[in-house]
């Protein structure tokens, strides 16, 4: 199992499984992995109920470790407090390695004080735990409180590790601490003996690139001792669409070329920058060559969990069971929207249409689905927790913000670059960063 596991031949190795006559724990564990490994981490969660269920071998500490991050990635808060009821009624809890998982877990559900009671809880805190709580108060928002928690860690005498200092940079860049980042940049190096890797320098990148300084991010990378990759011109030329450089856009997806890294979403972004400036003309050329190399994009999808079980969207998403209530409350929320002030960021939408068009195509993006849904199908006034594969568009964050406010709801989606936590009409990340 382990062999087609790492060979990513899942179809095999859950073939190996059912075949064994006796299943004990080991063998729950490797198929856990092997699915979590394999991106299937919807269906982690039903294993572990599975395992549970049949009674024949309980899940250990490794199985929990495993389940808590696949509730990580997904945001499935719900299921991982089931995760750690299971952990603290086995005994489980005083395992450090359990408890640092989740914290980071916790953190990226968006529940950051049930986070800090865990990390309250561990009696000899190491680096790692150190680490996961400041990359918990970094991802959140809380880029002050990142610093002043490193500030404690030294005081207690544990040293810092590239980690640490991807949750500090990283708290930098959510916060806009230009000045900040810089000094924790030189000082990983010349105090601590840290050589930046690139990961670091892809915080650097965010940092600057959310300043508007795309200039000096692109000559960051050029400086670069490591070989940048794909992840770090990703960043800078997410930074390009949102100030509307697309002439640093262009050069940024020549290197893209250059490592034979480019991806579909690399060139969804360029027709952003594109189309945000009115430049309809490459906006068909880019179409144009899109279609004559097959190249296609890769659709968004956004889920939320309630009642432990997660629900999945995509943009005008049909397959929901509740589909005609969902569409039904979607159209309700816009109205009370609008009433309230909301108007559609057009700019969002990649096609040369009139405004009211364009307002109708943004109308049902996947996020904007699952929060329907979770108005729907919630009492008032409870929190909506939304992870999205992509990032999330201008004028959906506008959305959320509108419907934070107008229904009293916090709201907290994830999406592939940080948290927007929304509450009261305002956003804990001030603007679209």
């Amino acid at each position: 199992m382990e062999f087609y596991s790492s060979s990513a031949s899942r179809e095999d190795a859950c073939k190996v499984f059912d075949e064994m006559s006796q299943k004990d724990t080991v063998a729950w564990n490797v198929l856990i992995s092997c699915y979590l490994r394999n991106g299937r981490t919807r269906d982690v969660l039903m294993l572990f109920d599975n395992m549970k269920n049949e009674g024949v071998c309980e899940p250990d500490d490794v199985t929990c470790l495993l389940v808590t991050q696949a509730c990580a990635n997904l945001g499935a808060l719900e299921f991982g407090e089931k995760v750690h009821r299971y952990i603290k009624e086995r005994g489980y809890g005083t395992a450090r390695n359990l408890s640092n998982s989740l914290i980071s877990m916790y953190s990226r559900c968006g529940c950051l004080d049930k986070a800090y009671d865990v990390f309250k809880g561990i009696g000899e805190k190491n680096v790692i735990s150190w680490s996961a709580m400041i990359s918990g108060l970094a991802m959140n928002g809380f880029g002050r409180d990142a610093i002043l928690a490193f500030e404690e860690m030294r005081k207690t005498g544990v040293i810092p590790d590239e980690q640490t200092f991807t949750g500090l940079l990283s708290a930098c860049s959510h916060c806009g601490l230009v000045d900040e980042g810089m000094e924790f940049l030189n000082q990983m190096s010349k105090e601590f003996g840290i050589m930046p890797n690139v990961h670091h320098y892809g915080c650097v990148v965010d940092l600057l690139g959310r300043a508007g300084l795309l200039e000096q991010a692109y000559r960051v990378i050029i400086s670069m001792k490591v070989k940048p990759d794909a992840t770090i011109w990703r960043t800078l030329l997410g930074a390009c669409r949102i100030h509307g450089h697309f002439t640093l856009g262009e050069r940024v997806i020549e290197h893209l070329i250059e490592l034979k890294a480019q991806e579909a979403g690399d060139y969804v972004l360029l027709l952003n920058i594109y189309s945000s400036t009115g430049s309809w003309e490459k906006v068909s050329e880019l179409r144009k060559f899109l279609k004559d190399k097959g190249i296609q994009t890769t659709p968004g999808c956004s889920s939320i969990e309630l009642k432990g079980i997660v629900h999945e969207f995509i943009v005008d998403d049909v397959s929901h069971p509740q589909k005609h209530e969902i569409y039904n409350k979607l159209d309700e929320i816009n109205k009370q929207l609008k009433i309230a002030g909301y108007v559609a960021e057009t700019t969002s939408e990649l096609h040369d249409l009139g405004a009211e068009e364009k307002a109708n195509a943004l109308s049902y993006h996947s996020e904007k689905l699952a929060l329907a849904f979770g108005v729907l199908v919630t009492r008032p006034g409870t929190t909506l927790r939304v992870t999205k594969n992509l990032r999330i568009c201008i004028d959906c964050h506008n959305f959320a913000k509108f419907l934070s406010g107008v229904y009293n709801r916090q709201l907290i989606i994830r999406d592939r670059t940080r948290f927007h936590h929304f509450r009261d009409g305002h956003c804990s990340c001030n603007d679209y960063w």
